[in-house]
């Protein structure tokens, strides 16, 4: 029975005109539109949007913003080969080393899941690999190394961006143990070297620079 019906009384239920003021009223004042809204836009996190995701973000403990470096510019300066450009070419130095990055709502939702989900892990290796193949899916291999005397290592085979290593070091996702943690990224199959043969090193004009490497720890 709808609310229609509740409220006419029997001797009414074949009235026309009564009928089609009621119904009319009820249309007009019903919150089922609005509760289908609230519960898309904010109880639902598969669905939530904005504000709704911001709500989600208070509960689950998840912040939309980042501090993100900015990226390095070229300025005026006097050092020979240095990068710097003399006057009238480049701008004066400006102290801009990080700024503040919001996630999209898509890409924050991603962060809400798999924050929800480390909150419940029994963070073994197996759990904190499946909480890294959702947070970056279709990235490329990504995986946690346990090295024993209370290290742990993450690696990935692929570059990230500024806000993807901020999410990493910031945002607290990721189980950390009482001890050291470090992040390789892109990591060279071959790198150049100077240990003995077989050292998985290769000699001047074959291997390459480690690059960026072990660039974030915590203690």
């Amino acid at each position: 029975m709808n609310n229609v019906e509740r409220t006419i009384i029997s001797q009414y239920a074949n009235s026309p005109i009564l009928r089609g003021l009621i119904e009319t009223m009820n249309d007009c004042i019903s919150p089922d539109a609005d509760i289908q809204k609230f519960y898309d836009d904010v109880f639902n996190i598969d669905t939530a949007q904005g504000f709704g995701l911001d709500l989600w973000g208070e509960i689950i403990g998840v912040s939309r913003t980042l501090k993100v470096p900015a990226p390095i510019g070229e300025f005026l300066g006097f050092s020979e080969g240095a990068g710097y450009f003399p006057f009238g070419q480049r701008p004066f130095y400006v102290d801009a080393s990080t700024q503040s990055f919001g996630l999209s709502d898509d890409a924050y939702r991603t962060l809400l899941l798999v924050k929800a989900a480390a909150n419940i892990s029994d963070s073994t290796a197996q759990s904190i690999n499946a909480l890294l193949q959702n947070l970056f899916a279709g990235r490329g291999v990504c995986y946690v190394s346990d090295l024993g005397a209370m290290q742990l290592r993450y690696t990935f085979s692929f570059p990230l961006l500024p806000y993807e290593k901020a999410i990493l070091s910031q945002s607290g996702i990721l189980p950390c143990p009482a001890g050291v943690m470090d992040y390789i990224f892109n990591p060279p199959t071959m790198p150049f070297g100077f240990s003995e043969a077989g050292a998985g090193v290769y000699p001047f004009g074959q291997g390459t620079f480690l690059g960026e490497g072990a660039i974030y720890a915590a203690y």
